[in-house]
């Protein structure tokens, strides 16, 4: 619908949004286009840090899948963070009660310090916000568990809800998320989605 790279331009229609961040190369895009069962809507790339707008997607007519620029590409030019982080401070801070945020971890990289400070940003924003481990199939079954507990612990989680386990190769995760976007859709005036494709 939009293409958001100014504050100006973000959409203010009333309807509930559920945004994705993470750090830039998190899968974000694979997640998208997974879970919305359509590919290509939201552009992947091998180069990081390439969603530089604030993108706003209808489903159902009834609430908004944002899909947000990543943090922490470090090749970018100052001048170009500044800016981006700028943008996603002015989109934090609009609509909080309607906004559900879905924050993308690297299962196979763990919760960096980025991640930890992204995650206390929220927090302080009183921001709802729920946690997926992006890539997950690039972990070794022995070591699930264990990964997600330290996730949950690096990110200060309480026990529930957990972080979901996800993968845009397998599809583990799909149902699970889903759950969770349809639970806060339905607390919502617009309600919950009858599908998940738009």
């Amino acid at each position: 619908m939009v293409s958001a790279v100014t504050s100006r331009q973000f959409l203010r229609d009333d309807l509930p949004e559920v945004a994705f961040v993470g750090r830039s190369n998190v899968g974000k895009s694979s997640l998208i286009n997974r879970l919305l069962g359509r590919q290509g809507l939201a552009r992947t790339s091998r180069t990081p840090g390439r969603t530089q707008a604030v993108n706003y997607f209808l489903i159902d007519r009834r609430w908004y899948c944002v899909d947000l620029p990543g943090y922490g590409f470090a090749k970018a030019a100052r001048q170009d963070r500044q800016r981006w982080a700028e943008l996603m401070d002015g989109y934090f801070r609009t609509q909080g009660e309607k906004k559900l945020l879905i924050h993308l971890v690297d299962a196979k990289v763990g919760a960096t310090p980025l991640d930890v400070e992204a995650r206390q940003y929220f927090a302080g924003l009183g921001l709802e916000s729920l946690v997926v481990a992006t890539k997950i199939d690039k972990v070794p079954r022995s070591r699930r568990v264990r990964g997600l507990v330290a996730l949950r612990q690096a990110l200060a989680m309480p026990e529930a809800p957990e972080a979901v386990p996800f993968s845009a190769v397998s599809g583990e995760g799909v149902k699970e998320l889903w759950t969770g976007i349809t639970a806060f859709l339905a607390t919502s005036r617009e309600g919950s989605p009858e599908t998940g494709k738009q």
